[in-house]
């Protein structure tokens, strides 16, 4: 028999997931009685509550149990498609826990006023979820900061005070770059994301670091926000001139959509004489033609997570244990119609 940790007294649910080998959600169900959770899954989470001798405190079990979870969503996107699969699977998870969400929205992607920022941490809330891309933006963090309940940011990399959940943009994009390279392309576009955001970064990044592994790579980089707007305006700006791409990878389907209307605009097929893909995997991706070929990242499962690390957040701050570790999920390549070899 596995003996008591000697951490027994300070372990969170944050090593129970550990030592079980599975997300905080999935332990908060075990201890929740909850369905969805396998034999197998349930007997290991059990069996590592038992080896750390855990027991939910107070403020914890009010977070994972209390039909009064409270949780704040502060949210604003220029990506309509994005923001609306990842409220979905706010609404989704909340109502499997019972869960009262209560949002605040600011306009274009700007975060909402100050005032209002401030009143909603003081709501009493059991936590706050920043939907990208405000976990980075400046105001929010200055008015969150320190505020004792645990803070969320989605799609955001290094916050502090705050836990991350998100995928690994860069090797994402190094991913999707190296599909187009592997078809046959070597006049590649690139269209960032908003600037004031480090997955706009780490998504360069990674196209840079496929690039740098091919030859004879010839590469044109626009600046976009995100937005389908400015998606049209990359896009003209990628086709001018000689030698346009090839392809072009956005750094979302909001702005790769924008790119197959400038193309079908100048009469330019897509993938025969454009191979245009994009990153997310929102509606927008399969709503139009030829559908997207994108990264898919889990939307719904990055706010699923987002909860549950509202859940065990309330466990580490009643503890006084040590900050969580970022959450980095999983993201896959789906491979649609808008990607082909050139002058296929």
């Amino acid at each position: 028999m596995d003996k008591p940790d000697r951490r027994a007294r300070s372990a969170t649910i944050i090593d129970v997931a550990a030592r079980a080998g599975v997300s905080a959600m999935t332990v908060s169900r075990v201890i929740n009685n909850r369905e969805g959770v396998r034999p197998e899954t349930r007997e290991a989470v059990e069996s590592a509550i038992q080896a750390l001798s855990y027991t939910p405190n107070a403020a914890a079990r009010s977070l994972v149990t209390s039909a009064e979870l409270r949780i704040g969503v502060v949210y604003s996107n220029p990506s309509a498609a994005f923001m609306s699969e990842f409220l979905t699977g706010i609404f989704e998870e909340a109502s499997t826990r019972g869960a009262r969400l209560i949002l605040l929205k600011g306009d274009g992607g700007a975060p909402p006023h100050r005032d209002a920022l401030e009143k909603l941490a003081n709501a009493g809330l059991s936590g706050i979820i920043l939907a990208p891309p405000l976990g980075e933006a400046a105001i929010v963090r200055n008015v969150l900061r320190g505020i004792g309940r645990p803070l969320v940011a989605v799609g955001a990399y290094d916050v502090a005070d705050a836990t991350c959940v998100r995928i690994d943009d860069r090797r994402a994009a190094c991913a999707m770059t190296r599909h187009l390279l592997e078809l046959g392309h070597r006049r590649l576009g690139f269209v960032l994301g908003n600037p004031d955001q480090a997955a706009s970064a780490e998504r360069m990044a990674g196209f840079y670091d496929a690039v740098r592994e091919a030859s004879n790579v010839e590469v044109k980089v626009a600046q976009g926000d995100f937005s389908y707007a400015s998606g049209l305006i990359a896009g003209e700006q990628l086709l001018d001139g000689p030698s346009p791409p090839t392809a072009i990878f956005a750094s979302n389907d909001d702005m790769a959509a924008a790119i197959v209307s400038v193309a079908h605009r100048r009469q330019l097929h897509v993938p025969e004489a454009l191979s245009v893909v994009g990153f997310d995997d929102t509606v927008a991706a399969v709503t139009l033609w030829p559908p997207l070929t994108t990264v898919r990242q889990p939307l719904h499962q990055l706010a699923a997570e987002a909860l549950a690390a509202v859940v065990a957040g309330g466990d580490v701050i009643a503890r006084k244990t040590r900050r969580q570790p970022d959450r980095v999920l999983d993201h896959s390549i789906v491979t649609r119609a808008s990607s082909a070899p050139p002058g296929s």
